[in-house]
C-alpha cells in the first residue's frame, strides 16, 4: 500500500511535544500547564466531557489561538508562536470539529483544496491517489458536488482534504460527532490503518471514549484544562473508576 508524500523533504520522526501548554480566554484558562507526547505512528487521544480543554489545545497547536505560555515543538522545532500557515507547512493538518466542506464545489475540488499551501504537483497527485485508496467513496464520487455525500462521507472528504498535504501530525477533532455507529467503525478504522500503514501521527479529540480508545496507544484525559490522567489505551479502558467518573462508560 502506497504512503503519503510527506509536507517536507527533510526527514521527520513526527514526534509532537507539548510542554506546560496554558491557553486562557480572558480570565478563563481553558488549558492549565499542559504536558502530551504524541510519537510518530501512535493514535494519542485525548478524551474529556464538554469544557475539558479538547478543542482549544487542538487549536492552540495548530496556531489558530496564541498559548499564554508552554510550548508545541514537532521533532524539535519549536512552533508555539508561529503563524497557523507557517505551522500547517511544517507538518500539522488541523481536521476541526463540523466537517466544513464547500458544497458548490466537487469532492476532487474540496480535496485539492489541502494542497494549496505549496505542494508540488507530483506529491499532489500522489496524495490524491492515496486518498481515494483510502476512501473508495470519495473516488466513486470524486467528479459530483460535495453536496451530495452523506455525514460519513463528508467527514471522509474532510480528513482526506487534511491529508493532501502529506501531513506528519493529523489534528482529529470530534471526528465522530452526529454519525451512526456503524459509520464510525469504519472511519476510525480507516485511521488505524492511516497510522499503521502511513506512520502517521494523530492526535485525536473525542468525547465517544469507547471507540477513541478502540484504536489509540495512548489515552490522555483532560479535566477542566488540566491532565488528570494519562496511560495506555488498554489501561484506561480497564479502568472503571476512571472510566465513570470522567470517560461516561
Amino acid at each position: 500500500m502506497s504512503e503519503l508524500a510527506s509536507s517536507s523533504s527533510a526527514p521527520s520522526t513526527g514526534t509532537l511535544e507539548i510542554s506546560g501548554l496554558t491557553t486562557a480566554y480572558g480570565p478563563v484558562t481553558a488549558l492549565d500547564s499542559v504536558d502530551i507526547t504524541a510519537g510518530r505512528g501512535q493514535v494519542t487521544a485525548v478524551l474529556g466531557a464538554n469544557g475539558a480543554g479538547k478543542s482549544t489545545l487542538l487549536r492552540t497547536v495548530s496556531g489558530l489561538v496564541r498559548p499564554a505560555a508552554g510550548t508545541v515543538l514537532l521533532d524539535g522545532t519549536d512552533l508555539t508562536r508561529a503563524p497557523a500557515e507557517e505551522i500547517a507547512r511544517a507538518g500539522i493538518a488541523h481536521v476541526p470539529e463540523g466537517r466544513g466542506v464547500i458544497t458548490e464545489l466537487t469532492v476532487e475540488e474540496n480535496l485539492r483544496l489541502g494542497a494549496l499551501l505549496g505542494a508540488s504537483r507530483k506529491r499532489t497527485e500522489h496524495n490524491l491517489a492515496r486518498v481515494y485508496e483510502m476512501f473508495p467513496a470519495l473516488a466513486q464520487r470524486h467528479r459530483r458536488d460535495a453536496h451530495v455525500l452523506s455525514g460519513g462521507e463528508r467527514q471522509m472528504l474532510v480528513i482526506g482534504r487534511a491529508l493532501l498535504s502529506g501531513p506528519d501530525v493529523l489534528l482529529l477533532d470530534e471526528p465522530s460527532l452526529g454519525l451512526a455507529p456503524r459509520i464510525v467503525a469504519q472511519i476510525f478504522g480507516l485511521l488505524r490503518e492511516l497510522v499503521d500503514s502511513d506512520g502517521v501521527t494523530v492526535l485525536l479529540v473525542e468525547q465517544n471514549a469507547r471507540s477513541a480508545l478502540s484504536i489509540a496507544d495512548v489515552g490522555i484525559v483532560l479535566n477542566l484544562g488540566r491532565v488528570v490522567a494519562r496511560d495506555s489505551a488498554d489501561a484506561l479502558a480497564a479502568d472503571d473508576g476512571l472510566r465513570h467518573a470522567y470517560l461516561g462508560f
